[in-house]
């Protein structure tokens, strides 16, 4: 399982130019699920998400996490975080779980991090238009099969 984390201090997503999910203050999460992503998967990167400290304390420090600064999170599945483009130049989506399995674990993930902080929504398997503004700018990349 993969995703980008943005710090932002506000986002939206669109479809069809309806307004679907917004946040102030948080993390945009685009998150990709692999073909063979398990509950530990998912487990790893909801933990690892919620205990990132990338906002700064008093002491300008990135030393605070979502919880401590009230923060929410703008959820959108990014199956594109699976693209392979190192042959050619169009991506291969190969390793992406197909949609079923990957909606499956999507909705887990919305599950399990909204037990802890507010989550907003993207749509899954829609054509969504993504707006933030990346606060520092801070964007780190988790992979869950790197970590194990």
């Amino acid at each position: 399982m993969r995703a980008v984390v943005q710090r932002v201090p506000q986002a939206s997503c669109r479809v069809a130019g309806k307004m679907i999910g917004e946040i102030e203050r948080g993390f945009v999460v685009f998150l990709g699920v692999g073909r063979n992503d398990t509950e530990d998967d998912l487990e790893f990167l909801a933990t690892r998400i919620m205990n990132l400290r990338v906002f700064e304390d008093k002491a300008g420090k990135m030393n605070l996490t979502l919880k401590h600064v009230n923060g929410s999170i703008l959820l959108i599945s990014q199956f594109t975080l699976y693209g392979d483009a190192r042959k050619g130049n169009r991506p291969s989506f190969t390793e992406a779980a197909p949609p079923d399995i990957a909606r499956g674990y999507y909705e887990k993930m919305v599950g399990r991090l909204s037990a802890e902080i507010p989550v907003q929504t993207g749509l899954f398997q829609a054509r969504m238009d993504i707006e933030l503004t990346n606060s520092g700018p801070v964007t780190i990349l988790l992979d869950s099969k790197k970590n194990f």
